[in-house]
């Protein structure tokens, strides 16, 4: 919005000329997010102390999580805002593909806004059933899925799947494809919701995330630099940069009060709508399969989860100390603050190698 007024101004002085490179309003969204957040947040943390709105703990996690108890909550408001702002003020508003991450960013935004006011209404980690919130999830999945879809039109790659590591090869999903997106939306959000159980933890691996995909969407929307990796082209994503900048700029805000020990928590309003904002990014870019590699963190986390389960059911025994796994290096000694480092130290080395396969093709 803001760089479109700035660019007409391009015949007055040839500086205005800068608002046309995505790249130099990348890093406007990323400093826009970054500050918005940084200076909302005490005001919002006030507010939320104010109102009541409070972390409720589950009995069952660490017995030493209990002194969190009581901490504001729902400050993902802060990151879906920043996030927001920055984009529109930054992006191309006359691309649809951008209208379209906003969108589903909010839409999971907003299931995990109702989850936390519910929990918080209750005051117990209670909020909407699975059923439910999987019900919402699936239905903004679809439509997600019929967006890109359309937008694609007749380009090769439409409805289609790109596989890493092999150069050009794409496999038509015809009739999967919408329920391909949905598994992708699906998985990426409730992944980021259970890592998100320490301090920093899955807002500080996001931005890593996030980082690795600017560089992703940028790239697909060169043919040149396209053509020359053997990536699928796709016009105008590279908008979307503007996008994960600002998750970026907007996690990083969120980081200064939500590290060891935290002021406030993102709760799922803010893990929901990272978690789906990453998955659509990734949808867009034709880069959905290597979402595995570069959040290999939040794949662990929800894989641990499941093989806890799955080997409780079957036989009775525990696989992991707690799970997801940062509870389990918790109970191995580990401290808060270890952990999380740490686990950014993963997160890193998986967007890194995410970010070899340009080349491994």
């Amino acid at each position: 919005m803001l760089s479109s007024l700035l660019i007409r101004f391009a015949d007055v002085w040839f500086g205005f000329n800068v608002f046309r490179y995505i790249t130099f309003r990348t890093g406007l969204a990323i400093a826009t997010a970054f500050f918005v957040s940084l200076i909302a947040g005490p005001w919002l943390i006030a507010q939320l102390r104010a109102m009541q709105i409070r972390q409720s703990i589950r009995r069952e996690g660490p017995e030493h999580h209990q002194i969190k108890a009581g901490t504001p909550t729902m400050g993902g408001v802060l990151i879906v805002g920043s996030v927001v702002a920055a984009t529109l003020l930054w992006a191309n508003l006359g691309n649809p593909l951008v209208w379209t991450v906003l969108a589903v960013t909010t839409a999971f935004a907003g299931i995990g806004f109702l989850d936390d006011w519910l929990k918080v209404r209750r005051q117990r980690n209670l909020g909407l059933t699975a059923r439910q919130k999987l019900g919402l999830q699936i239905l903004v999945g679809l439509a997600a899925g019929w967006t890109v879809r359309f937008l694609a039109g007749d380009a090769a790659h439409a409805g289609a799947l790109a596989v890493p590591f092999f150069k050009g090869v794409l496999i038509p999903l015809g009739l999967l494809y919408l329920p391909f997106v949905v598994v992708v939306l699906i998985g990426a959000s409730n992944a980021v919701n259970l890592t998100d159980g320490l301090d920093g933890l899955a807002v500080g691996a996001m931005a890593i995330a996030a980082a690795t995909y600017t560089i992703f969407v940028y790239v697909a929307d060169h043919a040149r630099i396209a053509d020359y990796l053997r990536i699928v082209a796709v016009p105008g994503a590279g908008e979307v940069a503007v996008f994960t900048g600002a998750i970026v700029g907007a996690a990083l805000g969120f980081l200064w009060f939500n590290c060891h020990p935290a002021a406030v928590f993102m709760g799922d309003v803010g893990s929901l709508a990272l978690g789906g904002g990453i998955g659509i990014v990734a949808v867009v870019a034709k880069q959905e399969l290597l979402l595995v590699l570069v959040g290999g963190l939040f794949v662990l986390e929800a894989l641990s989860v499941m093989i806890q389960v799955a080997s409780f059911k079957l036989r009775g025994k525990r696989v992991f100390r707690m799970a997801p796994l940062h509870h389990h290096f918790e109970l191995l000694g580990w401290a808060e603050t270890q952990v999380v480092i740490r686990f950014w130290i993963v997160a890193v080395v998986f967007a890194l190698a995410g970010l070899a396969t340009l080349k491994l093709r």
